[in-house]
Parts: C-alpha cells; sequence; structure tokens
C-alpha cells in the first residue's frame, strides 16, 4: 500500500491514519507477523499507537536547520563555506509564514521538547550548514541549558566544506572527528540505539546516501530482537513514484543522474548507482515486521509515504521552525 500527501496536507490535515498490514519478513528478521501499528497525524504532531509500547512518552524531531553562525576558527576554511553561509540567513515560518531565522527555529523546538516533557530529541541531520566550531558550540550550549537528552546523525551539509578535496566518506570521517564529535556524546556516529520505555529509537548515518556493510548488520541485529523499533535518518527512504530526492535506495540514483555535484562541488555520485548493501538496507526496512515508522528530513518539505505498511514521515526544515512532536502510545 502506498499514500502520499504533500507539503499543505501535512501541516493543515485533522488527521491521516495508516495502519501496517501485510508485511513480509526479511533475511534478518526471520518469519514473524507485523507488529500492529496506528500513525495519526495532526499537523506537526503525530501519535504513533502500537500494543508493544509499555507507557506514553514524547519524543521531539527536527532536521534542517542550517544554522551559519561562525567565528575566527572559520577563517581558513571561508573558500569552501562561503555560499553555504548565505543560504539560509532569513527564512519565513512554516505556520505564520512571518520572517524567522534558524537560531530561534532551534530554539522554539528545543521550547517545544521541554513543554512536551520530551524524554528525547533527536537531531536529523544538517543542523549546521557547514562544520563550523561555533555553530556546533551554540548547539550543544543550548541543548545543554535545556536539560533535554538528546540524540544526533549527521546530514550531508554538517561535515562539508564545498570545494574541498576528498571523497564524501573521507570528508564526512575527518569533520566529525574534528568539529561535530561533541554532539555525539561519545556514540558511535553511523548508528546509535536508545531505548524508552520498551522501543529503541535508532538513528542512523545515511548522509552520502549509502549504507555501510556494518550499518546494514547492526539493523539487522536490532530488528532480530524484536523489540519495537524507531528509525530516524537525515536522507527518507526512497518510496515508490518519488523523485530522485528520495534517493536512499532510489533506482535511478547515481552518478548518471547526480545534477546537484557542482553546484555543491563535491565528488559525483557513484557511478552505476546504488552499492547492494544500500539496495539490501532499503528492502530490509520496508520489510522489518517490528519498525514502528521511520522518521526523516533533508527534503525541506513535510511529507508522509506509505510503504507495504510501513510509515515515513520527513518533517519540513528547522530553520522556518518546524520538528515533528512524535508522541507514542500504548494501544491496545
Amino acid at each position: 500500500m502506498n499514500s502520499l500527501v504533500g507539503r499543505r496536507g501535512f501541516l493543515r490535515s485533522s488527521a491521516f491514519s495508516a495502519a501496517a498490514v501485510g508485511l513480509y519478513a526479511n533475511e534478518g528478521a526471520g518469519s514473524r507477523p507485523a507488529m500492529s501499528r496506528t500513525l495519526v497525524l495532526d499537523g506537526n504532531w503525530i501519535r504513533l499507537g502500537c500494543p508493544a509500547v509499555k507507557s506514553p512518552f514524547t519524543l521531539v524531531m527536527l532536521a534542517d536547520t542550517h544554522l551559519f553562525r561562525d567565528d575566527a576558527r572559520g577563517d581558513p576554511f571561508r573558500q569552501f563555506s562561503g555560499r553555504m553561509a548565505k543560504a539560509y540567513n532569513q527564512t519565513r515560518h512554516f505556520e505564520t509564514r512571518e520572517p524567522t531565522d534558524p537560531e530561534r527555529g532551534f530554539e522554539e523546538a528545543l521550547k517545544a521538547a521541554a513543554d512536551a516533557k520530551a524524554s528525547l530529541v533527536v537531531l536529523a541531520g544538517d543542523i549546521v550548514s557547514f562544520p563550523s566550531e561555533a555553530a556546533v558550540d551554540w548547539v550543544l550550549a543550548r541543548l545543554r541549558a535545556s536539560g533535554l537528552p538528546w540524540v544526533y546523525t549527521a546530514g550531508n551539509h554538517d561535515w562539508h566544506y564545498e570545494g574541498m578535496d576528498g571523497s564524501l566518506e573521507e570528508l564526512r570521517s575527518t569533520w566529525i572527528g574534528r568539529h561535530l564529535s561533541p554532539l555525539y556524546q561519545g556514540t558511535d556516529p553511523m548508528m546509535e540505539s536508545r531505548e524508552v520505555n520498551g522501543v529503541r529509537i535508532l538513528t542512523l548515518d545515511n548522509s552520502t546516501h549509502e549504507i555501510t556493510a556494518r550499518q546494514l548488520n547492526w539493523f539487522r541485529e536490532q530488528v532480530a530482537t524484536g523489540r519495537p523499533l524507531v528509525l530516524c535518518v537525515h536522507i527518507p527512504l526512497y518510496a515508490p513514484v518519488r523523485p530522485l530526492g528520495f534517493g536512499c535506495g532510489h533506482p535511478d540514483w547515481g552518478a548518471q543522474s547526480d545534477e546537484g555535484y557542482e553546484l555543491e562541488r563535491r565528488v559525483r555520485w557513484r557511478k552505476g548507482g546504488h552499492t547492494e548493501t544500500t539496495l539490501a538496507f532499503h528492502r530490509e526496512v520496508f520489510a522489518a515486521p517490528n519498525l514502528l515508522g521511520v522518521f526523516a528530513g533533508h527534503i525541506h518539505r513535510a511529507s508522509v509515504d506509505v510503504v507495504n505498511g510501513l510509515p515515513q514521515c520527513v518533517t519540513e526544515a528547522n530553520a522556518t521552525g518546524a520538528f515533528l512532536r512524535i508522541e507514542c502510545l500504548p494501544m491496545s
């Protein structure tokens, strides 16, 4: 079953409900029936119900803040940060359409998380527009002042200095190590699991559009536990009839369709398309019987897809103040 809801429908609809039916077991999960779950959407408020949830809790997920703050530490990198430093200096609020900016959007999302007594804040990538130490320090100060627990996974802009030599994988590894590492709080940057009231919240880095063998094996291990799972990534997973922007697992992704590499001054996407590992990950996500939902950013447009009974929700950019409030609820 596939269902598509556009930006206006996502933001303005009174409710969207999807009950998961007819999932097939994957290689890592064995043959088990799918967990029953229901997703209801009101604006940017999601209620995700499942009998396996022990007691109610709230997640707040945000992505694409695109903070551009910098200081003298960024002087040696101006030739690489210049375009993105000017990309999101002023925006319009996703609800009121009044002028706003990325820093205000981030602070509003944290306040909403505090007001909702969120059990976890998920930072799902592109929190900064380039790996600025000043921006990372600003984020850390506000996260620590909030007292809220958080988990972070990188987006493609977080570690990318445009025009700098190196493969996507090399640049990601370099700038995670040099500037972004405090955001991970000592956890594995490529994948992390946090358990909240019996539900495992998974964050997985797909910011190069590809999945590694280590990540795939880890995901299989999570599915094999039988625990209810929620998956958060930066780049949405391909859904049928979606354009190339839904690129993780898209059959047309690759060097032949990469129209952005010159503008972004980066290495062109892989010749020959996705690796078999990435394609296997895509298949297994949409066949995982205990996965309750996928949540992503990157596109800067809110949307919902349901593929094989599994809902995937994309948030509008936090640069406009947007975020997702996800309430996980017991369901009889």
